[in-house]
């Protein structure tokens, strides 16, 4: 099993400069004001874990991820997202068929203004099913999360049950 250790941003959104957030075992929830960046944190786990609709990060395109700079701030060219995640069990990892000798696992994707996006795993350049095949293998596939967006709790907790099983795969959608 995986656990997230670590989220990395740098020109990703409103995250200008390299940005790390560090979370503790046990994290149930991120708080701060309005505007600090809280729903983009959000945002780039699902990005960098597999989400390809511009729409369901709160853009219209893709590029809209990149920092698009300021009066004082140069917009970036790139935008990138690492997730740092830890082996928790005993059980050993395997990518590609080959086993992991760390205990720390790197999943980050790259979007270039060009249009070009990458994906790496161990900063191995790799396709989005490889890492799509990697957090299955390692029980951390699609179905075994759910990231609930902003303003979807009230949906989400009034949902029929069949209703609700079908929309935890991993967003709520309207």
């Amino acid at each position: 099993m995986l656990q997230l250790e670590a989220l990395e941003l740098v020109g990703f959104k409103s995250f200008a400069q390299k940005t790390k957030v560090v979370f503790p075992e046990r994290i149930t929830s991120i708080i701060g004001p309005n505007g600090c960046g809280k729903s983009n944190l959000f945002d780039a786990i699902g990005w960098v874990l597999k989400e390809q609709s511009a729409r369901s990060l709160r853009g219209q395109k893709m590029d809209e991820f990149i920092f698009g700079g300021t009066k004082t701030r140069k917009r970036s060219g790139l935008a990138e997202v690492r997730l740092h995640l830890r082996r928790t069990g005993e059980e050993p990892l395997f990518l590609s068929g080959v086993e992991l000798d760390s205990e720390e696992v790197e999943i980050s994707r790259r979007l270039y203004r060009s249009g070009e996006s990458h994906y790496f795993i161990n900063q191995r350049r790799c396709r989005l099913m490889d890492v799509q095949r990697f957090l299955e293998d390692s029980g951390l596939g699609y179905a075994s999360y759910a990231m609930i967006a902003q303003g979807k709790i009230d949906a989400f907790l009034t949902a029929k049950p069949l209703d609700r099983r079908g929309c935890t795969n991993h967003r709520l959608q309207e």
